[in-house]
């Protein structure tokens, strides 16, 4: 096997790991009974310092022109992800995971359609058409909340998708950074934010443990899908990112017996076909709106090195 099988495979295993792991954020929060804002306290207080570490191991020295180097646009992803954190999990607790999977898998097309009205970015006929697509899912699925009276969480989820494509468009002018640093500094600020209304010492020794799951799945997933993607190509990647979009109501219907609504269901399948048809079919695969989405979490040239940059100039992809 050469060099370069091996790499494609560890980047298609660790793309894999993430979407299987990111998956189970429904689960964490159905496992426990704790609050949303307690939920959040500890998932990014966890997570925050895993991320952390990952970035004093990788950085060392040079971890301080990291943090420095994602400017301003940096303090903006810092903002947006962790209000938009703090949405997530509380739509979590409000309506199905399945609803909130749906609506949030559309976040890159939402991207694609902000960088439009934004920059006067032009996006493929094929993403065009697969956003109108995915907007189609989104209907149908909010449409089966306000039937369940579960409208609150839905609404909750679109925030937290409008905040991500804002996210998205950001992090589209500093590629020549790494914004894993402000993955970080998000996950404190919302511990920050959440503090006082959360109750830290209420949850017992075992939901703690739950917690600590739930923060080490955040990590995880952005470490593994940051990893993951400097080795395989945006399309493969986005397919395999795919797998959660099923996997997420899947696990709470095992454990829990949480059923999606038909529509839901048919909402997600919309979904899903839109991400794999704009995966396989976009014209310029590298700029597709699934290659915003790794740059959200944190991946660019300037992931896994140390970053000397000492006037990062803006760029547009």
């Amino acid at each position: 096997m050469t060099d370069s099988t091996t790499r494609t495979w560890l980047g298609i295993a660790l793309v894999a790991a993430s979407a299987v792991i990111s998956s189970a954020a429904g689960f964490f929060v159905r496992a426990t009974t704790v609050d949303a804002f307690t939920m959040v306290f500890w998932r990014c207080l966890f997570g925050g310092l895993l991320i952390a570490g990952y970035i004093l191991w990788r950085h060392r020295s040079a971890t301080t022109a990291a943090i420095r180097a994602v400017g301003v646009e940096g303090l903006m992803v810092v903002a947006c992800s962790a209000i938009a954190t703090i949405c997530f999990v509380n739509a979590l607790t409000r309506t199905t995971v399945a609803d909130v999977t749906v609506i949030f898998a559309v976040a890159p097309f939402a991207a694609a359609i902000l960088a439009w009205l934004w920059h006067g970015e032009r996006q493929s006929k094929v993403t065009l058409a697969a956003s109108a697509l995915a907007l189609l899912g989104v209907v149908l699925t909010v449409d089966a909340a306000l039937a369940a009276g579960a409208i609150v969480g839905d609404l909750l989820a679109l925030v937290a998708t409008v905040l991500m494509a804002a996210l998205m468009v950001i992090v589209r002018r500093r590629r020549d950074v790494s914004m894993l640093p402000a993955s970080c500094l998000s996950a404190l600020l919302a511990v920050a934010l959440v503090a006082p209304v959360a109750q830290p010492l209420a949850p017992t020794g075992a939901e703690l443990a739950i917690l600590a799951g739930f923060g080490a799945q955040f990590g995880l997933t952005l470490l593994l899908l940051t990893l993951g993607t400097r080795l395989i190509a945006a399309p493969r990647a986005a397919l395999l990112g795919s797998l959660e979009i099923p996997l997420a109501p899947l696990w709470v219907l095992l454990a829990f017996g949480e059923i999606p609504a038909l529509t839901v269901v048919t909402g997600g399948a919309l979904v899903m076909a839109a991400v794999i048809a704009d995966a396989l079919f976009s014209r310029d695969l590298s700029e597709g709106p699934c290659q915003r989405a790794r740059e959200a979490v944190g991946e660019g040239p300037g992931v896994g090195r140390s970053i000397t940059v000492k006037n990062p100039r803006l760029v547009e992809q």
